[in-house]
């Protein structure tokens, strides 16, 4: 598992928990993640992956160096 730290400001802990995602759900799933790709409408790093809870969550964040992450959204994919 790669060391990595989360920025979160209230505007992005706000956006993510309108899709019920908890910071701590988000953080596993970035670090844990079963795939990985680029998000086709962003252009930005995404990835899936299970919570410790057993939820299936497509996060999409933003790498601001080698270490740190920035969220930009998460939800479950039956979501779209």
């Amino acid at each position: 598992m790669p060391y990595l730290e989360f920025l979160w400001v209230d505007e992005n802990v706000d956006h993510i928990a309108e899709h019920d995602v908890s910071t701590e759900e988000f953080e596993h799933v970035v670090r844990h993640p079963e795939r990985r790709d680029v998000s086709h409408s962003s252009g930005l790093p995404c990835c899936w992956g299970n919570t410790p809870g057993g939820r299936f969550l497509f996060c999409v964040y933003e790498r601001i160096d080698d270490i740190r992450v920035f969220s930009v959204t998460a939800y479950e994919p039956s979501e779209e």
